[in-house]
């Protein structure tokens, strides 16, 4: 495989930390995984969104760019390949869906310093699912406060994310996850590892 920098997307619930768990694991690759959890905002967000949405996303875009940059500094990075569960500009369309205007467009100059910095990926896999699974998956992994999480909310992030890549030429295989169980069906993930032999020119590829 040629790819040396990929990262899984997907909307809350998707799966992404749980495929790059076992792609890394595979692979014997660097890992890195979204460090939600460390968010002391994330649990006040759910309960009063527009009054914690803006320390909320300065907090996970100060992480996210402080992991990336750490891994953009290693030595390794073009020798060992590197798989993320997520992409730095989700920072900003999260941003667009829950910042006020005023607080966005500030937002989004603080992203658009920072964001050159930091290195893009060879490939990104997207993982489509619909809302129903979304909320059960959600419910499986039981986080206190993910349970209210609105289905027009996810329907919200979809948008944002359909949107972002259709209109830039990012190299993406999007993966119907209705139709695959990577943890339970060894056949869904051999065709994944097969799908990434592959050269991919910059667009959207279905496995």
């Amino acid at each position: 495989m040629n790819y040396k920098y990929i990262t899984i997307e997907g909307n809350i619930g998707a799966g992404k930390t749980t495929l790059a768990n076992k792609l890394a694991e595979h692979y014997n690759a660097r890992i890195i995984l979204e460090e939600f959890a460390e968010n002391p905002f994330l649990p006040l967000f759910y309960e009063k969104p527009q009054q914690y949405a803006f320390p909320l996303e300065l907090f996970f875009m100060a992480e996210r760019y402080k992991q990336l940059k750490d891994m953009l500094q290693a030595q390794d990075l073009f020798s060992n390949l590197v798989i993320s569960d997520y992409l730095f500009i989700k920072s900003l369309l999260f941003a667009k869906i829950n910042l006020k205007e005023e607080e966005y467009n500030l937002y989004q100059k603080l992203f658009e310093i920072i964001n050159p910095q930091l290195p893009q990926p060879d490939l990104l896999i997207f993982l489509n699912a619909p809302v129903t699974k979304l909320q059960q998956n959600i419910k499986t992994r039981n986080r206190s406060y993910e349970q209210q999480i609105a289905d027009e909310y996810l329907v919200s992030v979809h948008d944002m994310y359909m949107q972002y890549i259709r209109q830039h030429p990012i190299r993406t295989l999007m993966i119907d996850t209705t139709k695959t169980d990577f943890l339970k069906n060894p056949a869904d993930f051999d065709s994944l590892l097969n799908a990434l032999e592959k050269e991919y020119e910059p667009g959207i590829h279905y496995l």
